[in-house]
């Protein structure tokens, strides 16, 4: 008689976590660790991401600071979303403030010198596709002399009106990249990195600020996180 499936035993320690919640549970564990290990913390938004700038920035920063970007939840979970269930005093506060593009930075650094550094804190990048154009660009018609004659195939992909004469690369006639104001289109976004034209800009602005005596919200930032929130 075959056995029935139905009366399978099964082994409870075979059943494997999913990475996702361990992900998480280690977040939430390391920003725990965090508030006991410094003295203040501050949600903070952002324009123009750049993962490579904001690494080198946490490198920079290690011995002093922490900065966590993680999933809203998992943020406000570790710091408490009320005072029932808070970390520590008051840090339910910062909860509400995590939303749209933000994230919590948690140092021993005086106030001062944490407003000083995201007040000057920006790094010029290339921008990216469907970002807004900050100026128009026009090239001339003329010869582009900074594109070798190799380019002449893949810049007509890019919907420059271009054409080799005698070796060089030729514009046929005027011809606007982008316009300020308005969106990127791919083309548009791969001819500025061409021409070496940066119109991006990653900037970081102060939302909030705890600490164990004090708690305050920072105007420039909290508007920036608004904007950022109804777009």
């Amino acid at each position: 008689m075959p056995k029935s499936k139905r009366n399978r035993p099964v082994t409870l320690s075979k059943t494997k976590k999913k990475p996702g919640l361990e992900r998480k549970g280690k977040v939430v564990a390391e920003i725990k660790d965090a508030i006991d290990k410094y003295s203040s913390a501050y949600v903070f938004t952002y324009d123009n991401m750049r993962n490579q700038k904001l690494k080198d920035l946490r490198e920079q920063l290690k011995s002093s600071s922490r900065i966590f970007l993680a999933g809203k939840k998992v943020m406000q979970i570790a710091l408490g979303r009320s005072p029932a269930d808070e970390a520590k005093t008051g840090l339910h506060k910062l909860s509400k403030f995590l939303q749209g593009d933000s994230g919590l930075f948690f140092t021993n650094l005086p106030r001062d010198d944490v407003e000083r550094m995201f007040r000057e804190f920006e790094e010029h990048d290339f921008a990216r596709t469907g970002s807004t154009a900050t100026e128009t660009v026009e090239l001339k018609e003329g010869p582009l002399e900074q594109f070798t004659h190799e380019m002449e195939p893949f810049l007509r992909k890019q919907g420059l009106p271009v054409r080799l004469n005698k070796g060089v690369v030729e514009l046929v006639a005027d011809h606007v990249v982008c316009e300020e104001g308005k969106p990127l289109s791919p083309e548009a976004a791969q001819t500025l990195r061409l021409l070496g034209i940066q119109m991006a800009t990653f900037r970081l602005y102060l939302v909030c600020r705890w600490s164990c005596d004090e708690f305050e919200v920072y105007k420039e930032g909290l508007m920036h996180l608004e904007a950022d929130d109804s777009s």
